[in-house]
């Protein structure tokens, strides 16, 4: 309880999370969180599931029409186990070679290489854990996003089995188009990490990988998606489904969350009725959050730019080392005052000796905000807030109640079915 309340008087900023509606609590609290269906719809290891198969397989059917595939797998129980199976079917265990966004610039932890300083290893990732050799695409830090022309010559040069796009910092759409004509050249597979912007690109925005040469694409259901904590692969290509669906099953995982698929289930309901006018406002607002924050003396990345076609915002804090601190102390002032973010290293962070603990750089997001219901003129506000905090130097106590003020009229998730029975009904379409 204490953190519900805290939470509901609280103005949540962090990207990679987002709340759910009433209908999604509903399903993820029903009796599927105590039961087994290993395999596939149709195919299961277990009794007993017949009405799993039946929400199952309508979970697969939205999450084809929603992002205009022929393919859809909702049984990874996150991200990172939505990565591990485009990892297991498209890379050699042991010998095979991966490319991805380095980790240090706004890559996902889970695309990183097996690292070791003087000896000793730092941390093996997801595509470690398989033996793959990783090495990092060539990024552009002032325009943040991938160099086409030094990723090309990199991956001629490594020849790598696959090549996978997307990030944790993921600010512009990725040149997709581009690097996928080059990873043909040498016979590399593609796949697209969308767990940041998975729900941008389901409803129409930021861009649309499937076609752009992507293979498949791996998804989180809960950022841009607001659906529970879990994971989907997806592909528009035929002779790949059976690939994809034993590199999921029974290679990484024996029984998955159904409950989660239930409530994904619904959360598409909701972004096949809602999404299009949804996203299109968290990424207004993530523009309009960028102009604020830039118009009261934060150092916004990517002003030349527009700041963003995301849902993120990504700002420079170093020049406020000497009066408040970089990222950590930022990040734990902020949250003083009831305003909860992320510090983050930005590009150049490493080479100029900070660390991931106190970085440089604060990732925000506007998607959790844009479904409470605030626009364009709160943005103005939460940017007033940072001012206060991070430039005037106010007490944070007292921004606090301020924040409580300003939160009471945002308290209710927008873009939903009213009531549960609204989104079931809609469900008995399929």
């Amino acid at each position: 309880m204490e953190h519900h309340d805290e939470i509901s008087n609280a103005i949540p900023l962090i990207a990679s999370e987002n709340v759910t509606s009433p209908a999604v609590n509903e399903a993820i609290v029903s009796d599927f969180s105590h039961r087994y269906a290993e395999g596939w719809v149709g195919q299961r290891v277990y009794a007993g599931c017949k009405f799993i198969d039946k929400v199952e397989q309508i979970c697969i059917d939205l999450t084809k029409e929603y992002f205009n595939c022929c393919f859809a797998d909702v049984r990874p129980v996150s991200g990172v186990m939505a990565n591990l199976v485009l990892y297991n079917a498209f890379t050699s265990r042991n010998n095979g070679k991966m490319m991805a966004m380095p980790i240090p610039k706004g890559g996902h932890i889970s695309h990183a290489p097996y690292e070791t300083s003087s000896g000793r290893r730092i941390y093996g990732t997801a595509g470690t854990v398989r033996g793959l050799e990783i090495k990092y695409l060539a990024f552009d830090e002032e325009n943040m996003n991938l160099d086409v022309d030094e990723s090309a010559k990199a991956i001629r040069e490594f020849e790598p089995e696959m090549i996978l796009f997307g990030g944790s910092v993921f600010l512009f759409p990725h040149p997709v188009k581009e690097l996928s004509e080059v990873a043909k050249e040498i016979g590399a597979s593609v796949g697209y990490d969308s767990a940041h912007v998975a729900g941008l690109i389901g409803s129409g925005y930021f861009q649309d990988p499937l076609r752009e040469g992507a293979d498949a694409m791996s998804l989180s259901c809960h950022k841009t998606l607001p659906g529970p904590q879990t994971g989907a692969v997806v592909s528009d290509r035929e002779d790949l489904v059976d690939d994809l669906k034993n590199a999921a099953f029974p290679s990484l995982f024996s029984n998955h969350h159904l409950h989660n698929v239930a409530g994904f289930a619904v959360a598409l309901t909701e972004m096949l009725e809602f999404g299009k006018e949804y996203h299109k406002k968290v990424i207004e607002n993530a523009q309009a959050f960028g102009t604020a924050l830039n118009e009261r003396g934060f150092n916004v990345l990517c002003e030349h730019l527009g700041f963003t076609k995301s849902h993120q915002v990504v700002i420079n804090i170093v020049d406020f080392e000497k009066t408040v601190g970089l990222g950590g102390d930022i990040e734990r002032l902020l949250e003083d005052a009831n305003i909860i973010i992320n510090r983050n290293l930005l590009p150049w962070d490493i080479r100029e000796g900070r660390h991931y603990m106190n970085p440089g750089g604060l990732r925000l997001g506007t998607s959790e905000i844009t479904r409470l219901g605030m626009g364009k003129s709160e943005m103005v506000d939460i940017a007033e807030f940072f001012k206060k905090l991070i430039i005037d130097q106010k007490d944070p106590k007292k921004v606090r109640e301020e924040v409580a003020e300003f939160r009471k009229n945002f308290q209710e998730v927008k873009y939903c079915f009213n009531t549960p029975n609204k989104a079931y009904e809609y469900l008995k379409f399929y």
